[in-house]
């Protein structure tokens, strides 16, 4: 960009809107989290909170893992410009593959019939 020798204003603010966007959303889910926790805390039984609470952790669980990436890939890019360029490929394939990988294995840990499976496996 630095290299370019027209104007990059366009791009720049191409980029601050994409960041503010990627903000908002999460900002937003962090809210409508809270806001849903607030509501099931107050009115369910004890039984029906620890229900809620065991999906609101899974959807939570979710969420960092589609957004961790994302952060990770930005901060590497953002500030570490002297590092291999293979190091680059291989976070933006984590970003690719791993979301996508592990968004089935958050919900199915919380399926009680998996996890005990899990725990313990029958003997052959």
């Amino acid at each position: 960009m630095k290299l370019a020798c027209s104007d990059n204003r366009i791009d720049v603010i191409y980029g601050f809107f994409g960041a503010l966007c990627i903000m908002a959303d999460f900002m937003l889910i962090v809210v409508s989290y809270i806001l849903i926790l607030k509501t099931v805390l107050g009115i369910a039984s004890q039984k029906q909170k620890l229900k809620a609470l065991n999906t609101c952790v899974s959807h939570i669980c979710a969420v960092i893992i589609f957004y961790l990436p994302i952060l990770n890939l930005a901060i590497v890019h953002r500030f570490a410009r002297h590092v291999a360029p293979l190091f680059n490929v291989l976070m933006a394939n984590v970003l690719l593959l791993v979301p996508p990988l592990m968004n089935p294995i958050v919900y199915c840990v919380k399926t009680k019939q998996i996890r005990t499976q899990l725990i313990t496996p029958k003997q052959i």
